[in-house]
């Protein structure tokens, strides 16, 4: 599948990083417990369960892979259209469409389990009360086939007249705690970068039980086509590469904080260069999500560069 898109002219895949030699094979990165063979993942909501890039992308070779969203009950997400590009990304408002907890269990996650033999694997998972976060892991935790969860904060809390859970040091402690009760496996807690304390927001979920943070989810944003929006839902979340230095300035914030704690740094990552970007702004591991909507094949390229000493 050739890349696409109107954002493609901002970034070269194939560019490579100025003053860098091959070099052989860095090490296996340690964290949460087990090793990666190298950073890239695929982010969240964009590679589905995995099973929708086999026999497109070897997702062994990549480091892992986050799942989309896992909610306790199935949901069918938000009016199309749900996607739309503009000239510095894209605008999507999936609505966390998914098929809810007991098909997650029953059929995603031992897919992956049988299917996956290097690629760690962790599962994004969102609530719309507190106690839903809980409730997800509970019936996750006792399948297995993944190494932690992401929980998602940007959720809208509607008990709260849906002001996102990630807003509100408070509720992140408790999401955190009440996760933190159910499962012993790593739980990472994906910040928003609307948020005017990223910082302080990670340290209450690291202080209540978190083992890493993802930074950044997407951030707010509208595009008009004619008389109106030009998504279904009105407006929706930016990703790709206007996101860029957004996710790095956010990733600097939270390791300047939080100097030991493992961070997924994601957004507008298209080349190896960006990698090297996110890793020098305190990134542990990074995620791609938008650019491989473009180019599938793209986050396998950019780790088989990094294992060849790129």
């Amino acid at each position: 599948m050739p890349a696409t898109g109107r954002f493609q002219p901002l970034g070269d895949p194939n560019r490579s990083r100025p003053g860098v030699t091959t070099a052989a094979p860095p090490a296996p990165l340690v964290l949460f417990g087990t090793t990666f063979s190298n950073p890239v993942l695929l982010a969240a909501g964009t590679a589905g369960f995995g099973r929708e890039l086999a026999g497109v992308v070897d997702l062994d070779m990549l480091g892992g892979l986050v799942t989309k969203a896992v909610s306790l009950e199935p949901r069918h997400g938000n009016l199309p259209p749900r996607v739309a590009e503009f000239d510095g990304g894209m605008l999507n408002s999936i609505g966390l469409a998914n098929p809810g907890l007991a098909e997650v269990a029953s059929t995603e996650l031992p897919w992956l389990r049988a299917n996956l033999a290097h690629a760690r694997v962790f599962v994004n998972v969102v609530g719309f009360t507190e106690g839903e976060y809980g409730r997800v892991i509970e019936g996750l935790d006792p399948v297995g086939g993944m190494v932690g969860y992401e929980l998602n904060l940007s959720c809208p809390n509607t008990s709260a007249g849906g002001i996102e859970f990630g807003a509100d040091p408070a509720a992140v402690a408790r999401i955190v705690g009440l996760c933190r009760a159910v499962t012993r496996r790593p739980l990472i807690a994906k910040l928003s970068p609307a948020l005017p304390d990223i910082p302080g927001l990670a340290a209450a979920a690291v202080d209540a039980g978190a083992d890493g943070i993802t930074v950044v989810n997407t951030m707010p944003g509208l595009v008009y086509e004619g008389p109106g929006p030009r998504l279904g839902n009105g407006n929706g979340g930016v990703s790709g590469p206007a996101l860029l230095p957004v996710g790095l300035l956010a990733t600097t914030r939270v390791r300047r904080r939080l100097p030991d704690i493992p961070i997924i740094g994601v957004g507008g990552i298209r080349t190896l260069e960006h990698v090297h970007q996110y890793l020098l702004a305190g990134a542990s591991l990074v995620a791609i999500g938008t650019a491989g909507l473009a180019d599938p094949r793209l986050p396998e390229r950019l780790a088989r560069q990094w294992l060849a000493g790129g």
